[in-house]
C-alpha cells in the first residue's frame, strides 16, 4: 500500500528544482569519479599493495558485484527514505571508502575501502533519477536525464588524465585523500539544499514479496526480457572493462604509450560516448524494428577492431588505437538499447523488475571478462605486472571474444523468439515495428497487477 500527502508547496521544474538537481549532479559526477579512479592508479596499485594481476582485478570486480547487488534493496529503501537520505548515506560511504583507500597499505584493506565505494556508489545515481522525476515537468525529465548522463562523465574524464597527472605529482596518498575531501563539500551543499520532493509529507511503498516472487518467473520467461538481457551483456562490459581497469595498463604496458597520452585516450572514451548515445537514440527512435541489429553491428565491429589490434604483429600506431578507443567506448551508449527493448516488453508496473534483469547483464559479463583478464595474465607472468609484455595482452585481451561470441548467438537466439512473441500476442505489431513504428510498453504475457 502507498501513502502520499499531496500538498505542493514548491513550483515544480523552476529554479529551485534546478539547483537541487545541480547538487545531485555534483555527487553523482563525484561517484562516477570514485568508481573510475583505479582505471590509471591500477598500476601503482598492484605496485602498493605488492599484488598480482588477478588481485588488482579484484578491486574492481568486488567494487561492482557490490553496487549490482545493491540495487534492489536500495530500490525498496529510496522509496520508504527518500532521496536526500540515500545521496548523504552515499556521499559519507564513499569519502569514508577513499579516505580509507588513501591510507590502505595491504591488499585487504584496500578491498575493504573499495567495497565501501561500491556501497556509497550505489546509492547515488538511482536517488537522482527520483529527484528528477518529482522535480520537474513531465517533458522536461527525458531531457535532463539525458543531460544528466552526459555531464555525469565528466567524474570519468577527472579520473583519467587529470587523476594520473596528480598521482605522479603529489603521490598516492595525498591524491586520495582530496578526492575523498570532495565529498565533504557535496555533503554540505547536499544537506542544505536537497529536499525530496515539492510536496508536503512522505511516500512509503511496502514491498509485497509474494506478488514479487510470482511475476519474477514471468518476466525471465518473456523473451523480451533476455533479449534486453543479453544485448546489454555484449554491448556494455568491453568498454567497462577498458575503462575501469585492464584498458590503461594495456595502453602503457602492452602498447608502449606515455602515461599521458593513454590517460588522453581514455578520455577519448568518455567523449565518444556522449557523441554516439544521442545518435543511437535517435537510431532507436527511427528503426525501432532492428534495434538488437543495432546492437549486433556495433558489436561486430568492435571485435574486428580488436581483431586486427591483437594480430598485428608488433605495436599497434597510435591512430589505430584512437580508432579502437572509439569503437570500443561506442558499446557503452549502445547498451542503453537494452532497457527500451525491456520497455517494449513490460507493463510499467513490471518494468523496474525487468531493468534489473536486463542491467545484470552487463554487470555479469562485466566482472568475467575483469576477472578472466587478469586470471590470464596471472597464468601467463607470475612475476607480476611489471613482467607482463604485448604478448601477454594479446592473449588475456582476447578472452573478450568468447563473450562477444557467446552474447551474440544469445541476442540472435531471442530475437527470432521476441519476434515471434510479439506477433502472437498482438498481431500486426512487427510490421507496426517494420514501419518506423515504436509500441507502447505491455507487448508482454504478464498477469495484471
Amino acid at each position: 500500500m502507498t501513502r502520499v500527502l499531496k500538498r505542493q508547496v514548491h513550483t515544480i521544474g523552476r529554479r529551485r528544482a534546478w539547483v537541487i538537481w545541480s547538487v545531485a549532479l555534483a555527487a553523482y559526477v563525484l561517484a562516477v569519479f570514485h568508481r573510475t579512479s583505479l582505471g590509471v592508479a591500477g598500476l601503482m596499485a598492484a605496485e602498493r599493495f605488492g599484488i598480482s594481476a588477478t588481485a588488482l582485478s579484484i578491486f574492481t570486480v568486488v567494487q561492482l558485484a557490490v553496487y549490482a547487488a545493491l540495487q534492489v534493496p536500495i530500490g525498496v529503501a529510496l522509496d520508504r527514505y527518500g532521496p536526500r537520505r540515500l545521496i548523504l548515506t552515499g556521499l559519507v560511504l564513499m569519502t569514508a571508502g577513499q579516505a580509507w583507500f588513501a591510507v590502505a597499505g595491504t591488499f585487504a584493506a584496500g578491498l575493504t575501502a573499495r567495497v565501501l565505494l561500491g556501497m556509497g556508489d550505489a546509492m547515488i545515481f538511482v536517488s537522482l533519477m527520483r529527484l528528477v522525476a518529482v522535480w520537474f515537468r513531465v517533458k522536461q525529465a527525458p531531457v535532463i536525464t539525458q543531460v544528466t548522463g552526459v555531464l555525469g562523465q565528466f567524474g570519468a574524464l577527472g579520473a583519467a588524465l587529470p587523476l594520473a597527472a596528480a598521482l605522479k605529482t603529489y603521490g598516492w596518498t595525498h591524491t586520495f585523500a582530496t578526492m575523498a575531501a570532495l565529498g565533504l563539500g557535496i555533503f554540505i551543499g547536499v544537506l542544505a539544499l536537497v529536499r525530496n520532493s515539492p510536496y508536503t509529507g512522505e511516500s512509503v511503498e511496502q514491498v509485497k514479496l509474494r506478488a514479487l516472487a510470482r511475476t519474477m518467473r514471468t518476466i525471465w520467461l518473456n523473451p523480451g526480457t533476455r533479449l534486453g538481457m543479453y544485448s546489454h551483456f555484449t554491448t556494455m562490459f568491453s568498454a567497462a572493462v577498458f575503462g575501469l581497469l585492464w584498458g590503461y595498463p594495456f595502453l602503457v604496458i602492452g602498447q608502449g604509450l606515455s602515461p599521458n597520452t593513454a590517460a588522453s585516450l581514455m578520455m577519448v572514451m568518455t567523449a565518444t560516448s556522449a557523441v554516439v548515445g544521442p545518435i543511437t537514440g535517435r537510431a532507436v527512435v527511427r528503426y525501432p524494428f532492428h534495434r538488437s541489429q543495432i546492437v549486433m553491428g556495433i558489436v561486430a565491429v568492435i571485435a574486428l577492431v580488436w581483431a586486427v589490434v591483437l594480430a598485428l604483429p608488433s605495436r599497434a600506431p597510435l591512430w589505430l588505437l584512437v580508432v579502437l578507443v572509439v569503437v570500443t567506448a561506442s558499446g557503452g551508449p549502445v547498451s542503453m538499447v537494452s532497457f527500451d527493448l525491456a520497455r517494449t516488453f513490460h507493463r510499467p508496473q513490471h518494468l523496474g523488475r525487468a531493468t534489473g534483469v536486463v542491467n545484470m547483464g552487463g554487470f555479469v559479463a562485466t566482472l568475467a571478462a575483469i576477472g578472466l583478464i587478469g586470471l590470464v595474465l596471472d597464468l601467463l607472468e607470475p612475476r607480476g605486472p611489471a613482467a607482463y609484455d604485448l604478448n601477454d595482452f594479446r592473449i588475456a585481451m582476447s578472452v573478450q571474444f568468447l563473450l562477444w561470441g557467446f552474447g551474440g548467438v544469445q541476442v540472435w537466439r531471442y530475437r527470432h523468439k521476441a519476434i515471434d512473441h510479439v506477433e502472437e500476442v498482438a498481431p500486426g505489431s512487427v510490421q507496426r515495428l517494420r514501419s518506423g513504428e515504436s509500441l507502447l510498453p505491455g507487448i508482454s504475457t504478464d498477469p495484471e497487477p
